[in-house]
């Protein structure tokens, strides 16, 4: 079954191609351990083909809704990322690194599926948070914080003496 997300290669002539995608929630839904639930994103896929390979540069930008990491509640991320790939083609399919895929001749299409996916996460912040206000004030859940307040720890106290000298050591290297 053709994917909705995928470039028909055979007839493809040489030169520049142009390709746009809406991705929205149905996208990821079809990805069992996708972070992004909620998307409302573009990607905009610049194809160079020549004789001996294809040049592929992805990209992607708009919204998705995610987890707080620290409130639970759910935000809204902006993301937009830009991915290059060249496909060269040879006996099978091959990932030879980040950047290269290798794909059969005479593959009839070539399938985005998985690098819109692949490419949408790595857009993502490693810290999962809503975004400070004009102020520098969280704007998480208030009644999260509060009780995060109250199961806070504080160290300040007895600390072990080899935690101080290692301490020393860092900001020697520093």
């Amino acid at each position: 079954m053709q994917s909705i997300f995928s470039i028909p290669l055979k007839g493809l002539k040489e030169g520049n191609h142009l390709y746009d995608f809406k991705i929205d929630s149905n996208f990821f839904a079809s990805f069992e351990k996708s972070e992004i639930h909620e998307a409302e994103l573009k990607a905009v896929v610049s194809l160079n083909k020549s004789p001996s390979h294809i040049e592929l540069r992805i990209e992607i930008t708009g919204t998705v809704i995610l987890i707080c990491d620290r409130c639970l509640d759910p935000y809204t991320q902006g993301i937009s990322t830009d991915n290059r790939i060249l496909v060269k083609f040879g006996e099978k399919w091959e990932e030879v690194d980040d950047e290269v895929i290798i794909i059969p001749f005479g593959e009839s299409e070539f399938e985005l599926d998985q690098l819109i996916y692949e490419f949408a996460h790595l857009g993502l912040p490693l810290k999962k948070m809503h975004p400070d206000d004009e102020f520098g004030n969280s704007t998480c859940n208030p009644d999260m914080l509060s009780k995060l307040k109250q199961h806070l720890v504080n160290r300040s106290g007895n600390v072990d003496p080899r935690w101080k000298e290692l301490e020393q050591l860092r900001n020697i290297n520093n």
